[in-house]
């Protein structure tokens, strides 16, 4: 599978699972549809495809370019920053493998390229911060060293310095879980909200308020198999509350990553059963 492909299947995958908070299927938000999302997922792939010759800022840029002229709105920020080293690898070495080469090569140049795409999506919730805020100027520094001065707020920006290692994991998980696709999607989702608080959440929100969300998470994960559908089913009603602004927004972004992993490695069976 080629890697725009791969990329477009990936989100078309991940807006599709019923992973509560978020949209999906007949679960539109007031100001975003899942028609968005698809419609993000087909122009975006073309782009992402760019990066292994064209750079992974290049990439970045392209993609939020062609999805804003699409949908007019931010729907795969956070995605189409994870996709674009992810894409860069080489095709013949394991992700894992190839990643930290990318990374290592990310130049000043991304770093610019990278800013005016966040600039163009102007995501909720990015505030204001002392060092290499996004709405100053752009600091001469890597794309790597950019995202290290917010990796300890931002999950997005935590893979640049750790080397995608949720976004692996939970390739791994999704692959591990052995159940039709979209189930599988939701319930490495809540296992990632049960690890780990929401950056987004915790940046529209408050600290405190991604903990209650990581609380409740766990409880879904810990529910008895009689009690799971009603408990995800409250989860889903309690996070849409108060205009979706507790929509786990960044765990879907790495949830879309770690499907294509699993594409770009080939290690899904085909005919995938998705329901």
């Amino acid at each position: 599978m080629d890697i725009a492909t791969a990329a477009t299947l990936a989100c078309i995958w991940e807006a599709t699972a019923a992973k509560p908070g978020n949209v999906y299927r007949g679960a539109d938000f007031e100001d975003v549809t899942y028609a968005d999302f698809l419609t993000s997922a087909a122009v975006l792939g073309p782009k992402i495809a760019l990066a292994p010759s064209h750079g992974v800022g290049y990439a970045i840029l392209e993609s939020i370019k062609a999805i804003h002229g699409a949908v007019g709105t931010n729907t795969h920020l956070g995605t189409v920053l994870l996709l674009a080293p992810l894409a860069a690898t080489n095709t013949k070495l394991p992700v894992q493998v190839g990643l930290p080469g990318v990374l290592e090569n990310l130049t000043a140049e991304d770093t610019r390229l990278v800013y005016e795409a966040i600039r163009l999506a102007q995501p909720g919730g990015l505030g204001k911060v002392d060092e290499a805020d996004v709405n100053e100027n752009i600091p001469d520094i890597t794309l790597v060293e950019a995202m290290g001065l917010a990796a300890n707020r931002d999950l997005i920006a935590r893979q640049y310095v750790d080397d995608f290692q949720h976004v692996l994991f939970f390739a791994e998980r999704i692959a591990f879980r052995g159940q039709p696709l979209s189930d599988a999607i939701v319930g490495a989702f809540i296992e990632l909200l049960a690890r780990i608080p929401d950056s987004l959440i915790s940046r529209r929100c408050g600290f405190d308020q991604s903990i209650e969300v990581w609380k409740y998470a766990q409880r879904v994960q810990e529910a008895t198999q009689q009690e799971y559908a009603s408990l995800l089913a409250d989860f889903d009603f309690w996070l849409r509350a108060d205009g979706h602004r507790r929509n786990p927004g960044t765990s879907a972004d790495l949830i879309a990553a770690a499907l294509f992993v699993l594409l770009r490695e080939e290690r899904l069976q085909w005919p995938v059963r998705f329901y």
